[in-house]
């Protein structure tokens, strides 16, 4: 550091230090540093300059009070967040001055995410992850009814917002119904609150138009409006979805995932509600231009009587003619207008008709006539089945009976049985003075067995 020179006082002879600036500014920066030396501070990210060098540079600032910092380029490769205006950080650094502008900074080390900056973040990831996916596309947003049947709000029911729709709708169209689905709009119960007064309203369907929202507050107030599941709830949703949540500067996810954004409730109320002042004097300017639009018809029509009068050879004729022709106009005008009416009549009556074949009477008398008719069919099939079933059943007992015992016992045959009850097929199985039962075709006997013949032709066997 340069010495400071010492100059003779105006008051008196006393000799005083004096400084350059710069040995002024060196000073104050070693003070600094060794005085505070490293530190960590919090605060909100401003002005932030990323020259080529790869360095940034940004102030830091909270609601009363802001502070120049700088980060140089190997402390900033090392960064897991990016900076951004906005992002609420905790920085820790070097508190020094930088002597060429005589700024008080800090420079900084280390950068971590801090408070609503970790909100930022997950709002950032969540508006990136929700647009891959393509949930704000502009091709998905619905147009607003320009007079709805009735308005539909989504929000705390003894907040500002609402009292601020009902006014802006009281003073523009006070004969559209307001309805209120009532919800939290903040803390950790409000998001599924919001959600199910979407799908509440969703589900009535009482309202053309739905306006979610709520008043302004900080970004953690805010938060309920963007979580995914009110997102998905909005793009859900079957009616019209209006976004106002906050003042102008606030967005959130819900902004993009409605079909519109207004930047207050009040402007959402604007938004959706036809004026009807306006609607009046647009009909009152478009009924004055009608009128003068007659009139100068009139007046053309006029002229060219005037024109075609003045070219009159007879007047008394060419008058008589022209009120014929008008006659003739005029009547041909009231048939025309009859057969308009009279097909206008039977397209109404074709009409009607039709409503009537459609209504759910008509429609339950024809399918109660077609289940009849139907059921006709059933019972002639059943019955045609059960005809062919029995004449199956008849032949194949026929068949049976050809092939059975029965027959072959008609013919003269009999079935031999011993003590046992078994069949006897060889007269080997016999031996003399055993009992045998003889089946024949009508009744049957028993008999001892005199003698056994073992050819396979003998008649010996007496019974």
């Amino acid at each position: 550091m340069a010495r400071t020179r010492r100059k003779n006082s105006r008051q008196g002879n006393s000799l005083r230090d004096i400084y350059s600036v710069s040995q002024l500014n060196e000073r104050a920066r070693a003070v600094l540093e060794h005085g505070l030396g490293f530190v960590w501070v919090e605060g909100e990210m401003s002005n932030l300059a990323r020259p080529a060098s790869g360095h940034i540079y940004f102030s830091l600032k909270d609601d009363t009070a802001q502070v120049r910092c700088a980060m140089f380029r190997n402390r900033v490769i090392g960064l897991r967040a990016r900076p951004e205006n906005g992002l609420h950080v905790q920085v820790y650094g070097r508190v020094s001055l930088y002597p060429a502008r005589g700024d008080y900074q800090l420079i900084v080390e280390t950068l971590e995410v801090a408070g609503d900056g970790l909100l930022s973040a997950r709002f950032e990831a969540l508006k990136r992850k929700l647009d891959a996916e393509g949930l704000f596309a502009t091709e998905h947003k619905r147009p607003l009814p320009a007079w709805p049947r009735a308005i539909g709000v989504v929000t705390s029911p003894s907040g500002a917002a609402v009292r601020d729709i009902i006014n802006v709708l009281a003073r523009r169209c006070p004969g559209i119904p307001l309805i209120v689905y009532p919800t939290a709009v903040q803390g950790e119960a409000a998001a599924p609150s919001i959600v199910r007064a979407i799908e509440r309203a969703s589900a009535r369907g009482e309202c053309d138009v739905l306006i979610v929202g709520r008043g302004g507050g900080s970004l953690e107030d805010l938060w309920a409006f963007n979580e995914e599941e009110v997102a998905r709830a909005i793009r859900a949703s079957t009616v019209p979805v209006v976004s106002a949540v906050g003042h102008e500067v606030d967005f959130t996810i819900a902004d993009l995932a409605a079909d519109l954004r207004a930047p207050t409730p009040s402007a959402a109320a604007e938004l959706v509600s036809p004026d009807v002042g306006a609607a009046r004097r647009r009909v009152a300017e478009l009924t004055r231009r009608l009128h003068a639009g007659q009139v100068r018809a009139l007046a053309a029509r006029q002229r060219d009587v005037r024109q075609l009068a003045a070219r009159l050879v007879s007047p008394r004729r060419r008058l008589e003619l022209a009120f014929q022709r008008v006659d003739e106009l005029a009547q041909r005008l009231g048939q025309a207008v009859g057969v308009g009416l009279r097909l206008r009549r039977g397209r109404l009556d074709g009409l009607r008709t039709r409503v009537a074949a459609c209504t759910p009477a008509t429609h339950l008398r024809s399918e109660a006539r077609e289940l009849e008719h139907l059921r006709g069919r059933l019972r002639a099939a059943g019955r045609e089945a059960l005809r062919v079933r029995r004449e199956a059943l008849a032949q194949q007992a026929g068949l049976l009976r050809a092939l059975g015992p029965g027959a072959t016992l008609e013919r003269g045959y009999a079935i031999v049985s011993n003590g046992a009850g078994e069949i006897v097929r060889d007269s080997a199985c016999l031996r003399p003075g055993e009992i045998v039962a003889t089946r024949l075709a009508r009744g049957g006997f028993s008999a001892t067995v005199r003698a056994v013949a073992n050819e396979a032709h003998s008649d010996d066997e007496d019974s």
